[in-house]
């Protein structure tokens, strides 16, 4: 009967050690994953810090998905990501969306919004009156802004999106957009907003400034220039900070993660060459 003890407590000794081994190898695992998820406007930025941080970091594994602002929060809470990238701070209620409990919310830039059109396109700027009247199918035809008489393709965001929330907000100054249509459509990601715009010389559009170059242009807005400087300086008014979010206090190398995409070597580098804001230049 001794034996039988002392060889049952061996073995659940030995059950103790390997649980205790294995527990603490998954926690450091994880402790060195970050799985970011989210907005496609925050993608540009985030896919390069992700590249910067692995070259200094090389043991630490990081992965960059994006589909839609509302993802961000929606991965985190469900645990598929560690890192939420979002164009609103979640925390709080904007049109369309509750905020959310439970996240932390960290600002890591400033986003410039621009209305696109197709380089091609003759006009070159649009006053608030005119976007919220062409975005709900008011005005159809581009002749009516002074440009070309040809029907004007109204190029949206799906719901979800934190670009579509901002611009609505800023741009449209809270005005409805159209939902149908035969010269309507909806994109799924800023990628495919571009492609859209890009593609079709009387298509509209919008996306961050990371995303205007090739076959689109930007316009201006009520007289002022997308520009980064012109946000800065207050003078144009469509933009909105970028967050990345995580349930609770972030640890481990994504505490580390966030911790660099708000350093100042990141946010006077690269973040300054994809047309992003650091968050210090505004007051």
């Amino acid at each position: 009967m001794k034996l039988i003890k002392r060889l049952a407590i061996s073995a659940t000794a030995f059950v103790a050690a390997i649980g205790f081994t294995f527990g603490g190898e998954a926690s450091a695992a994880s402790a060195n994953k970050v799985v970011i998820a989210g907005s496609t406007a925050l993608l540009p930025l985030t896919q390069q810090a992700a590249k910067e941080y692995k070259k200094v970091n090389p043991k630490v594994s990081v992965t960059v998905s994006g589909s839609s602002s509302i993802a961000g929060p929606q991965s985190v809470l469900k645990g598929s990501a560690t890192i939420g990238a979002i164009d609103w701070d979640p925390t709080e209620a904007v049109p369309g969306f509750k905020a959310f409990s439970g996240l932390v919310a960290h600002k890591i830039a400033v986003i410039p919004f621009a209305t696109i059109v197709n380089k091609e396109n003759p006009v070159n700027n649009l006053t608030t009156k005119q976007l919220q009247d062409i975005y709900a199918g008011k005005i159809k035809n581009w002749k009516e802004v002074g440009g070309k008489d040809a029907e004007i393709v109204v190029v949206n965001r799906k719901h979800g999106s934190g670009t579509r929330v901002n611009y609505q907000m800023k741009a449209l100054d809270g005005k409805e957009f159209m939902t149908k249509g035969d010269n309507y459509k909806e994109v799924g990601k800023s990628g495919e907003m571009v492609s859209a715009v890009g593609t079709n010389p009387n298509a509209i559009g919008y996306v961050d400034l990371a995303y205007v170059k090739g076959d689109i242009k930007s316009v201006s807005f009520n007289g002022v220039a997308a520009t980064t400087d012109n946000v800065i300086k207050g003078k144009y008014k469509v933009w909105g900070y970028g967050y990345l979010v995580t349930k609770g206090k972030p640890t481990g190398a994504n505490a580390k993660f966030i911790a660099y995409m708000q350093s100042s070597k990141f946010q006077n580098g690269s973040l300054k060459k994809l047309k992003f804001i650091p968050i210090s230049q505004m007051k």
